[in-house]
């Protein structure tokens, strides 16, 4: 085995499903989100913002600022993942397909 780590796979994660996301920033640089579009395509409104904190996705992998949200009667976990290529949004899937 020589050690090295394909990157493609390492990044591949059947958990980690990124978002696009409707989001307003505030005047103090705080980002809201308002909605984000599943990967099937379906759009889902966020009532209500429960939490923001610095975590770690211990499901996905990756870390960044955890939004608790609430959508609809359900909570779930939104984070924003900074990196070199910018900040992308991710969900966890609840389970495989």
């Amino acid at each position: 085995m020589s050690g090295i780590v394909d990157y493609e796979e390492y990044m591949s994660n059947d958990y980690k499903v990124y978002v696009d996301v409707n989001e307003d920033r505030l005047k103090d640089g705080r980002l809201v989100p308002l909605s984000f579009v599943w990967e099937d395509g379906e759009r889902y409104e966020i009532d209500k913002i429960l939490d923001v904190r610095r975590a770690a996705s211990l499901k996905a992998g990756g870390a960044g600022l955890r939004y608790t949200v609430r959508v609809g009667r359900r909570e779930t976990f939104m984070f924003l993942e900074e990196g070199s290529d910018g900040a992308k949004w991710f969900m966890e899937r609840r389970r495989l397909q």
